[in-house]
């Protein structure tokens, strides 16, 4: 098996990408929770936010993360 750190992946001949822009389900908690994720039970912070993926899959998003890689979309707009 192929391990790879960050030393081995300066290395490599990286492309470039833009993730495709997939509206997903989401909603601004008011307090700490945990949700049962494909991978176990994770937690979030009041002020996280909760996410249902396309396949319904849910799980938490840190409000930071969430600022710097979501935006929300205007209902009118959908």
């Amino acid at each position: 098996m192929l391990k790879i750190n960050r030393k081995k992946a300066e290395k490599l001949d990286f492309k470039q990408a833009i993730k495709k822009p997939i509206p997903v389900g989401c909603i601004k908690m008011d307090e700490d929770f945990e949700v049962e994720t494909m991978e176990g039970i994770m937690r979030g912070k009041k002020g996280d936010w909760l996410m249902r993926g396309i396949e319904g899959e849910l799980y938490p998003c840190d409000a930071e993360i969430f600022e710097k890689t979501y935006i929300l979309l205007d209902p009118d707009e959908e």
